[in-house]
């Protein structure tokens, strides 16, 4: 059985409905996810649902342990994460209430851990097209059955929040040509790359962020008011997405890290292996792997 992550953001907090449901503590090498997990079975694949800021919303979007979560999503033996995201609208057609299947991101962001690399394991992914789009065209094709008002396509800014924006970044974000601005989304995109996990983002527009000279400001009631009218369409889209997602995936998102760990295996450090090896252990062997067998063939041959 296929496993199928979602993760819901503001307003989205569960997700009803699954059999055998049970809640899952998943320990990761990167500290604690946002929360317990909700597994159980949706149609033919098992779910796994992660409330991004925990339930009762109690992380800022700079305090989510992003590296955590897909940690423990690919633990969990998912293979492709759909992501729910709160959004301002930049565009007059996207209105609240609307929802947008993203395929772009911009990052305005400065404080988060941007990748599980580092510390003696350099990796580098492609990052080009930073959604999946065999997911995305899934998505798009469950919220339009579900009855959702949804554009494909558009690029998300993310900032840093948690404050809203201020009128004249707002319009100069508007300037650029961005569809939406959020403050989560990334760097999700980013681990999910390296952990090989297809991703793909269904962004709920819940306000015009504040450079419509017509509309209201943004607030927190607002965001919240649009989210709630919604949740029932966004569980309802995972439902029909579920349905087309439980066979094998033909696009390149579980192949993504081939080729793309230039350290040399005699140098890898053996704890970084071994808080990667989840990651990175089918390209690269244990360290001192390759020596022993190697002495090993030796000490074969000299006797």
């Amino acid at each position: 059985m296929r496993t199928l992550g979602v993760i819901g953001g503001s307003g989205l907090y569960d997700m009803p409905g699954l059999l055998k449901a049970r809640e899952v503590r998943v320990k990761t090498p990167f500290g604690e996810p946002s929360d317990t997990f909700l597994v159980g079975q949706l149609g033919n694949v098992q779910l796994a649902f992660l409330p991004r800021h925990g339930r009762g919303h109690r992380l800022l979007p700079t305090e989510i342990n992003s590296r955590a979560n897909f940690w423990a999503f690919k633990k969990l033996g998912a293979e492709r994460i759909i992501s729910f995201s709160a959004v301002g609208s930049m565009r007059e057609d996207i209105a609240p209430g609307h929802m947008v299947v993203v395929d772009q991101f911009i990052d305005r962001t400065r404080q988060r851990p941007q990748t599980f690399f580092g510390e003696g394991i350099a990796g580098h992914v492609q990052m080009a097209d930073p959604l999946c789009h065999e997911l995305a065209g899934v998505l798009f094709d469950a919220a339009v059955e579900a009855g959702a008002t949804v554009h494909r396509g558009g690029t998300y800014l993310c900032i840093e929040g948690p404050q809203f924006s201020t009128r004249a970044e707002s319009r100069l974000i508007r300037s650029w040509g961005v569809d939406v601005i959020g403050m989560t989304n990334l760097p999700e995109a980013r681990l999910a790359r390296e952990a090989e996990l297809c991703y793909a983002t269904v962004a709920l527009s819940t306000d015009y962020d504040c450079w419509h000279q017509t509309e209201e400001d943004v607030t927190v009631e607002a965001v919240v008011a649009v989210m709630r009218k919604n949740v029932k369409t966004a569980q309802e889209i995972v439902r029909l997405a579920a349905r087309r997602l439980d066979g094998e995936a033909t696009c390149h998102c579980g192949r993504a890290l081939k080729n793309a760990v230039m350290t040399a295996p005699d140098r890898v450090p053996l704890a970084t292996w071994k808080r990667l090896e989840l990651l990175v252990g089918r390209y690269l062997p244990r360290p001192g792997a390759a020596r022993k067998r190697l002495s090993s063939s030796r000490k074969r041959r000299s006797g």
